[in-house]
C-alpha cells in the first residue's frame, strides 16, 4: 500500500546525489533526556502527537520546556498542504543549522509524509535517524532504541489497527480530548492521498472506546472530539453484540459520568445515515455544529473527484440535519482551481456557499499529489485563476462566518474554558457551535479552566465573541 507515491528511480537517485553534495550531518545518538512533537494538519496528527509523546514519557524522556531545544524533535508530518514534503526539509534544516552532531537533536520524521516518502527522506536528509509511518508510531520506542545505537531506522508498515493495543494508557489532563475512532479511507478521491498513507478503512472495537472515553474524563476531558478519516464510517458491536454505527457509540459515550459535551470530524456525506442524523435531535451531549466536507458546488467537478454525491444530494442532507437540530452550524470543506474546472463550474461552488450560509470553513487552492490521479489530469489552473478564485470563495465564507457570529449575540450558551486569551485577564473557551469566545477574567469570579460557564453572548467578531458570565459550574 502507498508504492505508487513512491518516487521512481530516477527521482530517488537524483535525491542521493543531492544527499551527497550537500554538506552531511550524521543523525545524533546520543540517548535523549527531552523531546518536542511538532503536528501538522489535521487533528488526527493532533491526536498520533499526543500518542507519541505518551510512548515517549513512557520511556522516562520528559518534554521541553516551551522556549528550550530538545534533545528528541519528532516532526509529525502532513501531506495534505501544498508542498508539505519541502517544509519538512525546511525544518530538518532548521534544526542542524549551524550545529555539530552533539548538539543537533536527535530527529524523527513521522505521519504521512513519512509514509510517502520514508526512502527518500533517509536519503535527502542524512540528519534524520528514524522515519515512521502514521500507523507503525507504536514501535517509536523500539526505533529509537536502534537509533542510540547508530542504527537509522525506517518503519512504514501499515498493520490494521495494531498500534492501539501497544499504546500507553492515557494521562493527558485537559478539558478537552480527541479519541481516533476510525482510520483511513476506501472512497479513493482523485487529489487524496489519504488511501495510501492511512490504509483501508478500519473502526476500532467498541469496548476499546469506551474504556479509553472513561480514562479522558478521568483525566478530567469534560468534551471529546471522535475522530476519523471517515469519522462516520465506524462501525462495531456494542457490548450485548448488537451491530452499531456512530450514532449509537455516541450514545453509549454520552452516558458516561462526567462527559458533558461530544463532537466528532471528518464525515463523509456517503456514510451519512438515518441514526446519526437522528442522533443531532435526540442527544444532549452532541452539540449543533456538523463538519461535512463539499469540495465543489458543480456536478462534473464533483465527479472528476470521485466525490459521490451531487451538490443537490448535499444540500438535501443539509436540511435533513437542519430539521433535526434547526440551531445546527454547518461547516465545510472547498477545493477550487481543480484540473478542468472552468469559470462558471467555480460559479455552481459561490452558489452552493450562498445558500448553505457555513458557520465557518476550510478552503484550498488544488495541490497535486504525487501518484494521484488529479495529478496527470488535463487542464491543470494557473496560479493566478486559482488565487483569484481563493480570494472570491474566502471572502464569502468570510461573511457568512461573521454573519453566524453576529446572529448568537443575545443568547446565552454554555461555554468550557480551554485556556487563558491572548490578551491579559481574558480566559478563552468554546460555544455548542464551535466558536471561539472569550470572557473577563474578573467577570468570571473562581472561574479555571475545565469549567463551564453559562455566558451571555454580548459582542461579535469576525473570528470570535465576547460573553459575559452567567453562572459558573467547576469542574
Amino acid at each position: 500500500m502507498g508504492s505508487c507515491l513512491r518516487r521512481s528511480a530516477q527521482s530517488l537517485a537524483a535525491a542521493e546525489l543531492h544527499a551527497k553534495r550537500a554538506p552531511i550531518m550524521k543523525p545524533n545518538t546520543t540517548p535523549p533526556k527531552t523531546y518536542r512533537v511538532k503536528s501538522f494538519g489535521c487533528q488526527m496528527n493532533v491526536y498520533d502527537g499526543e500518542r507519541m509523546a505518551e510512548l515517549l514519557a513512557e520511556k522516562g524522556i520528559t518534554e521541553a520546556p516551551e522556549g528550550e531545544d530538545a534533545d528528541l524533535v519528532v516532526l509529525n508530518t502532513c501531506h495534505i498542504r501544498e508542498k508539505a514534503a519541502e517544509k519538512i526539509y525546511s525544518d530538518i534544516g532548521r534544526l542542524t543549522k549551524g550545529k555539530t552532531q552533539k548538539k543537533a537533536p536527535m530527529i524523527a520524521v513521522a505521519g504521512c509524509v513519512a509514509q510517502a516518502e520514508g526512502e527518500e527522506i533517509m536519503a535527502r536528509a542524512p540528519a534524520v535517524s528514524m522515519v515512521v509511518g502514521p500507523q507503525a508510531y507504536h514501535r517509536l520506542p523500539d526505533m529509537l532504541d536502534k537509533a542510540v545505537q547508530g542504527q537509522r531506522v525506517t518503519d512504514t508498515d501499515m498493520p490494521a489497527i495494531a498500534k492501539f493495543d501497544s499504546l500507553p494508557q492515557r494521562k493527558r489532563r485537559s478539558p478537552t480530548a480527541f479519541l481516533t475512532v476510525q482510520e483511513g479511507c476506501d472512497k479513493f478521491c482523485t487529489y487524496c492521498v489519504v488511501p495510501y498513507t492511512r490504509g483501508a478503512e478500519i473502526s476500532r472495537p467498541f469496548n476499546h472506546l469506551i474504556a479509553e472515553a472513561h480514562k479522558l474524563v478521568e483525566a478530567g476531558a469534560r468534551e471529546i472530539t471522535l475522530l476519523g478519516q471517515n469519522v462516520n464510517a465506524w462501525a462495531g458491536e456494542d457490548d450485548a453484540g448488537r451491530a452499531i454505527g456512530l450514532a449509537g457509540l455516541i450514545k453509549a459515550l454520552a452516558k458516561v459520568d462526567g462527559l458533558e459535551r461530544i463532537r466528532y470530524t471528518t464525515s463523509h456525506p456517503n456514510d451519512m445515515d438515518d441514526a446519526l442524523i437522528a442522533a443531532h435531535g435526540e442527544v444532549d451531549k452532541l452539540m449543533p455544529y456538523l463538519h461535512l466536507p463539499v469540495q465543489s458546488g458543480n456536478d462534473r467537478v464533483l465527479k472528476a473527484m470521485n466525490r459521490s454525491h451531487t451538490a443537490e444530494s448535499y444540500l438535501r442532507l443539509l436540511e435533513r440535519f437542519r430539521e433535526a437540530r434547526p440551531d445546527i452550524a454547518l461547516s465545510g470543506d472547498f477545493i477550487v482551481g481543480f484540473p478542468g474546472e472552468t469559470e462558471a463550474e467555480f460559479e455552481d461552488t459561490l452558489k452552493i456557499v450562498d445558500e448553505v450560509r457555513y458557520s465557518q470553513a476550510f478552503s484550498f487552492k488544488y495541490s497535486p499529489r504525487p501518484g494521484t490521479p488529479a495529478a496527470s489530469m488535463d487542464g491543470q489552473i494557473a496560479k493566478d485563476v486559482m488565487d483569484d478564485r481563493l480570494q472570491r470563495l474566502q471572502e464569502r465564507l468570510n461573511r457568512d462566518q461573521y454573519a453566524f457570529n453576529k446572529a448568537l449575540v443575545g443568547k446565552t450558551c454554555g461555554v468550557l474554558i480551554e485556556r487563558k486569551g491572548k490578551h491579559a485577564g481574558q480566559w478563552l473557551g468554546k460555544s455548542p457551535w464551535l466558536t471561539s469566545v472569550w470572557f473577563a477574567e474578573e467577570n468570571g469570579g473562581e472561574a479555571a479552566i475545565g469549567d463551564l460557564v453559562t455566558l451571555e453572548l454580548a459582542e461579535a467578531g469576525p473570528n470570535s465573541l465576547r460573553g459575559v458570565v452567567r453562572e459558573v459550574v467547576s469542574a
